[in-house]
């Protein structure tokens, strides 16, 4: 393909991207999404309910069916199984915080589209997209290995990490949905959660536990997780085998991600891992998909960033951490990114 050819390829994608936002904002801002979220309709009741012009209303149909947005069962049209998953934070499509982002160019000190705590509600309402990411995860850390790969068999040269793996011990602080340590837990059947952050939250990670039967297995707590004081009986022995923060430091300003990694630090067990997941630069171009959150990131927050591999990394060694490792997620489809971190085994929690 020539350059010119590449050239017209991609003005000819760049149109239809805009063509296309401007037909589902359009099908929303006249009732189409809405009419077909009660049930199916045909094209002659859409026209009568919504008071269209019909020759219009059938050109628009097909363009929303071509972009699987609406499906077609012969006469009858009906939202998209993607559609249905819209919920109240994203019901608009992301228009409310997206006009912000013009005033945010202007002016720095701009006041962000959402408040931090809605940001981060809004974050854990949608964060099950991520659980094809959160299983590789679970797999990348090794996490119930022993288990994985069946019970009931000898004991014979099993190692500590794998008899450790059954019983796992996780913290899982500012939690969202809880999809990354419920995740684990599932993997490691004798593993347990002890998830912190706001009730709202909660209540979303509850129902992740809840829908994978993890029971009694996965315990709450309401508080900052910041700041949270875990209660003596909240902290196993020395500390938890594993310390899990999944996409919180990109939102939280540069003295909050200290905060969060100080408390990771002190209830981390001699042995026992740090768990960074959230979004980080790649090495190369980023792609489409990469600097859209990258922006939103930066709109939806007052100081919230894309991390960077480098400093976290150079972070957790001057806070006595060792052994770190840091890998992409395949199967993430905006660049997530997972770094582990170990306590020396002869280091305590201060």
């Amino acid at each position: 393909m020539s350059p010119q050819d590449r050239t017209l390829d991609r003005y000819q994608e760049l149109m239809q991207i805009n063509a296309a936002s401007h037909v589902l904002r359009t099908a929303r801002e006249v009732g189409i999404l809405e009419a077909l979220r009660s049930g199916q309709k045909t094209a002659d009741q859409l026209t009568e309910m919504l008071g269209l012009n019909q020759a219009s209303l059938q050109l628009m149909l097909e363009c929303l069916i071509s972009m699987n947005v609406i499906e077609q069962y012969e006469d009858d049209l009906a939202l998209a199984p993607v559609m249905q998953l819209l919920c109240q934070y994203d019901g608009d499509l992301g228009d409310s915080a997206w006009r912000s982002l013009a005033n945010r160019l202007r002016d720095a000190d701009a006041t962000p589209a959402m408040a931090q705590r809605d940001y981060l509600d809004s974050q854990a309402a949608t964060q099950w997209v991520h659980t094809p990411a959160a299983m590789q995860a679970a797999e990348m850390l090794d996490v119930g290995a022993a288990d994985v790969a069946g019970a009931g068999g000898s004991d014979e040269g099993e190692s500590a990490t794998d008899r450790a793996a059954a019983t796992l011990r996780i913290l899982d602080l500012g939690c969202g949905s809880a999809v990354w340590s419920c995740a684990m837990a599932y993997r490691a059947e004798q593993a347990t959660v002890l998830a912190v952050d706001s009730e709202s939250a909660l209540a979303a990670a509850r129902s992740t536990a809840e829908s994978i039967g993890l029971g009694d297995r996965f315990a709450t707590l309401v508080a900052e997780p910041e700041s949270a004081d875990l209660p003596e009986s909240d902290l196993p022995g020395a500390g938890f085998d594993l310390v899990v923060i999944a996409q919180r430091l990109h939102a939280a300003t540069a003295a909050g991600r200290d905060r969060l990694l100080d408390q990771a630090c002190r209830v981390l067990a001699p042995g026992g891992r740090l768990v960074v997941i959230d979004l980080f630069q790649g090495p190369a171009s980023p792609r489409l998909s990469e600097t859209i959150e990258a922006l939103r990131i930066h709109v939806g927050t007052s100081a919230g960033q894309v991390q960077v591999a480098d400093e976290l990394r150079e972070s957790l060694r001057s806070r006595g951490l060792g052994q770190i490792q840091f890998s992409f997620i395949a199967a993430s489809r905006i660049n997530l990114g997972i770094m582990v971190a170990s306590r020396p085994n002869d280091s305590l929690p201060s």
